[in-house]
């Protein structure tokens, strides 16, 4: 039932459009395996071996840190209408921080979000597909802009102080912080 490719095709870079989520799991040598949950429209494949996500701040940073010490990743995006189907990315993980150079390129390719910290981008490995049968079929019944909301009514300023501390993972491997406003954070 699971098939492997060595890069996107076609229908899957049709497929990873039609998906309101995906997951991402990133791991270090040590520690706890970190399996997120991510919406809004912030995947770009930029190749069939290259793709790229826009990373808002929430209650952690956990992939930053991972690829950090590691660099593995897999995005999991999966049907939950027909037909089934489950395409995992599997490849090795870069981050470019609001303010690091070559980010305002990158991100031209997405939406202007507020709260916007980084971008992971990912050179692929392996593609897989597969089959999803067991994955219970649901409708989306709407976004939920909560973080979006929660981004615009926060002050830019003290949000930059608030995570100038946060260095660490939960795990205690080092992160990187911006320092600096994205050009079109709200």
């Amino acid at each position: 039932m699971a098939e492997f490719f060595p890069a996107l095709t076609d229908d899957h870079i049709a497929f990873i459009a039609r998906q309101p989520m995906f997951f991402v799991a990133t791991a270090a040598a040590e520690g706890r395996i970190n399996l997120s949950p991510k919406g809004y429209d912030v995947v770009r494949v930029l190749a069939p071996d290259r793709l790229a996500y826009l990373d808002l701040g929430g209650s952690g940073n956990e992939t930053q840190a991972h690829l950090a010490a590691d660099g593995r990743i897999t995005l999991m995006f999966c049907a939950f209408d027909n037909p089934a189907l489950i395409l995992r990315v599997y490849g090795r993980g870069a981050f470019i921080i609001v303010g690091d150079p070559g980010y305002e390129a990158l991100a031209a390719h997405f939406p202007k979000l507020p709260g916007a910290r980084q971008i992971f981008e990912i050179a692929i490995e392996s593609v897989q597909t597969s089959c999803g049968w067991g994955v219970p079929k649901m409708t989306l019944d709407q976004p939920r802009e909560t973080l979006v909301k929660y981004h615009c009514q926060a002050d830019p300023a003290e949000r930059l102080a608030r995570i100038a501390g946060r260095t660490r993972s939960i795990d205690g491997l080092p992160v990187r912080v911006q320092t600096i406003l994205p050009g079109f954070d709200a």
